[in-house]
C-alpha cells in the first residue's frame, strides 16, 4: 500500500538512488527494466523518483533483475521498512506547501543551509510572532488558527536543525530589519532573538549595509541552499518570490553552482560576521535604546 502523502525521506531518496544506479550500472533504460518485470515504465519512473513507497516484492524483482549480490541485496532489503516511515514532518502536513513536503526530506538531511532574503528576516531565523504577521500579510485568506499551526511548524523545523547540527548561514539587507513586521512588541522580540541567535556557534550571520553598492543577490527573491552530504542526495536550491506559497526548486548541479556562486560573493561584499552582534545592537538601541 502506498504510504500517505507527507513528502519523501531521506532513506528513501538513499535507496531509490541506488536502485536507478544499479539501473544504469546494467546498461538498462527504465523503459527496458520495465518490460522485462512486465511492469508499466510509469511504475519504475515513480518508484525511482520515490513517489511512492518501496513494495518488498518490487523491490526484491529489481534487484534480481539487475543482478546485485547477496551482500547489497540484503542491506537494500533490510533497510526497506525504515526508508517506508513517514519522516517527523507527516503530522503537519497540514501546514506545508507541496513544494515544502518534498524538499523536508533534504532539509532533515542537510549539513549547511544558506538563506538570503531581500526584504525581511529569513524564515528560519524568524519568531512565532513575526512569521504570523508575515503570514497575516502574505495570506489574509488565512485564520489564526492556521497562522499558529505554521509558526509552530516553523519552531520545530528550527529545533531539528540545531539538533541536527545544521549550520544555518543567512545573509540579508540592514534594512529587513527595520521593515515594520507586526507592532513594535513583535520587532522588539524578532531583533533580540536574532542578538540571541548571532552568539550560536552553529548560526552565521551577515549583513549589507544600508548604502552598500549593489551585489549578486541584488533583487533577487528569498533564495535557500541546502548542502547534503550524503553523496545520493543533490544539493537543492529554492528560489521563492512568485506567487505566494510558491517557489522553484532546483537540484541540477547548474543552478545550485551558479546560485551558490552568487551567495559565495554576496557574503564577501556584506558586513563580516565578527560585526553582526555589534549591527544589531546599533539597530536595536536605534529603536528602543
Amino acid at each position: 500500500m502506498a504510504r500517505e502523502r507527507s513528502g519523501r525521506t531521506a532513506r528513501h531518496l538513499v535507496l531509490v538512488a541506488r536502485l536507478r544506479h544499479l539501473r544504469e550500472g546494467v546498461g538498462l533504460s527504465v523503459p527496458q527494466a520495465a518490460t522485462r518485470l512486465g511492469w508499466h515504465p510509469s511504475t519504475l519512473r515513480r518508484l525511482e523518483q520515490a513517489q511512492t513507497s518501496l513494495d518488498v516484492g518490487q523491490v526484491s524483482a529489481l534487484l534480481d533483475l539487475y543482478g546485485a549480490g547477496a551482500a547489497e541485496t540484503d542491506d537494500i532489503m533490510g533497510r526497506l521498512n525504515a526508508a517506508n516511515m513517514p519522516g517527523w514532518w507527516h503530522p503537519w502536513r497540514d501546514a506545508m506547501a507541496p513544494w515544502l513536503m518534498d524538499l523536508m526530506s533534504v532539509e532533515s538531511a542537510a549539513s549547511v543551509v544558506r538563506t538570503w532574503h531581500p526584504a525581511l528576516v529569513p524564515l528560519l531565523l524568524r519568531t512565532p510572532a513575526y512569521a504570523m504577521a508575515v503570514d497575516e500579510v502574505m495570506f489574509p485568506e488565512r485564520d489564526a488558527a492556521e497562522r499558529r499551526r505554521r509558526a509552530d511548524f516553523l519552531a520545530e523545523r528550527q529545533k531539528r536543525l540545531q539538533e541536527q547540527q545544521t549550520r544555518l548561514w543567512a545573509v540579508l539587507p540592514v534594512t529587513a530589519l527595520r521593515c515594520q513586521v507586526g507592532d513594535d512588541q513583535v520587532m522588539r522580540e524578532q531583533i533580540e532573538m536574532l542578538q540571541q541567535t548571532a552568539e550560536r556557534g552553529d548560526v552565521t550571520m551577515q549583513l549589507h549595509p544600508e548604502y552598500a553598492p549593489p551585489h549578486p543577490l541584488t533583487g533577487v527573491p528569498a533564495l535557500s541552499l541546502y548542502r547534503v552530504e550524503i553523496r545520493e542526495i543533490a544539493d537543492h536550491v529554492v528560489r521563492e518570490g512568485g506567487l505566494p506559497g510558491t517557489a522553484e526548486v532546483w537540484d541540477s548541479p547548474h543552478p545550485v553552482q551558479t546560485y551558490q556562486g552568487m551567495l559565495d560573493v554576496s557574503c564577501v561584499m556584506a558586513i563580516r560576521p565578527a560585526r553582526t552582534r555589534e549591527v544589531l545592537q546599533d539597530e536595536y538601541d536605534r529603536k528602543w535604546a
